[in-house]
């Protein structure tokens, strides 16, 4: 089976007079299926390896297939309409646009995946259903706790049934409980079948894949972490 994510020799150098070696070249395949956390310290590389994972950034060197097709060879353009239909971000500070409600902001993510018009309330409304906010779709992020605009974010990731859902530090403002939660919606959603990439500094979360990375000066590496260990 093709892999999500597949790096060979994939790494990213900035320039300069003492160049930077942000990712090491690193050799790496994602599965469907695969619950993936990646942890490691503040400027450990965490940063450039979601960037080039999620297509926002372009590696230095070597090659990056995503969900089979090579990504160095797409103009910016196509980049854009890849990342758009196949990663589903979540992020820290939700991101929500402040004055459209939760069904409005899952639904205008679906713009860049060329999800019809008439489809995208539908699929904002399935989506927010999936992860417990049927009863908030008409709510303003002002009017939502931090749980229930990560929920929305979440929604607003999974909205465009992408192949691979990237997480960053997704629980990183959130109270215990509220994480816990959070946790538990990812990994519901896991077992029902998506493929989740989690960075995390915290090592409690990344005790919650079922397959554990560390990356640190930009290396990249295999662990046998959290469930995986209980799994295999």
């Amino acid at each position: 089976m093709t892999p999500v994510i597949a790096f060979h020799g994939v790494g990213l150098t900035y320039p300069g007079p003492r160049p930077v070696h942000a990712l090491r070249p690193a050799d790496l395949a994602v599965h469907r299926g695969d619950f993936v956390t990646i942890i490691g310290p503040s400027g450990s590389g965490k940063s450039t390896f979601l960037n080039v994972a999620g297509l926002l950034d372009r590696p230095t060197e070597g090659t990056y297939l995503l969900d089979g097709t090579d990504t160095g060879a797409l103009k910016d353009a196509e980049r854009t309409a890849l990342r758009g239909s196949r990663i589903g971000f979540v992020f820290q500070a939700f991101h929500l646009l402040a004055h459209r409600s939760a069904v409005e902001n899952v639904a205008l993510s679906m713009l860049y995946a060329g999800v019809p018009r008439r489809r995208r309330d539908e699929r904002a409304r399935e989506a927010l259903d999936r992860v417990g906010l049927s009863h908030r779709i008409a709510a303003l992020p002002s009017t939502l706790s931090g749980g229930e605009r990560q929920r929305v974010a979440i929604a607003r990731a999974i909205a465009a049934h992408p192949a691979l859902l990237l997480c960053d530090e997704p629980t990183g403002n959130l109270d215990t409980v509220t994480a816990a939660s959070v946790l538990g919606l990812l990994e519901e959603l896991h077992t029902a079948g998506m493929t989740v990439m989690l960075i995390t500094h915290d090592p409690a979360v990344a005790a919650r894949g079922t397959r554990g990375l560390t990356i640190r000066d930009g290396v990249l590496a295999e662990t046998a972490a959290g469930r995986a260990g209980a799994a295999r």
